[in-house]
């Protein structure tokens, strides 16, 4: 797979565990959305605004590979693999701190406008996703 478009680095936190001291399986996608707002705030891109609109998923898997546990360090890169009319198509994974991967997952987002009615993605944001 070529570069990631970006790449967030973190740690899991203890209220992200369940009782067995794992991350719970929810929270890989906490982190995926973690690593997809900084990459879109670190292209001047919206991220959420009640009037402009936002990114709301309309498709969601991940699988999992190997455990996490509170303190752990992690990566997350992003990948786009897909730019359509008005959405987008992500990859990413979760590394540990020794490259193993423990999660990866598509996540696919609609650009919306304040009213939740798909727009397309303008020739700004479209260059600043790398298309």
């Amino acid at each position: 797979m070529t570069d990631p478009a970006y790449r967030h680095r973190s740690e899991i936190g203890f209220a992200e565990t369940d009782a067995s001291g794992w991350m719970h399986f929810p929270n890989a996608f906490l982190h995926f959305e973690r690593a997809e707002h900084a990459f879109l705030r670190s292209k001047g891109l919206l991220v959420f605004d009640r009037a402009a609109g936002g990114w709301p998923r309309v498709h969601a898997s991940c699988d999992y590979r190997r455990p996490l546990v509170t303190g752990e360090r992690i990566d997350v890169p992003l990948w786009i693999t897909r730019l359509g009319t008005s959405s987008v198509t992500w990859k990413f994974r979760i590394n540990n701190a020794t490259g193993e991967t423990c999660a990866e997952g598509d996540v696919t987002t609609v650009r919306v406008d304040g009213n939740g009615k798909p727009q397309p993605l303008t020739t700004d944001e479209r260059q600043a996703l790398g298309g």
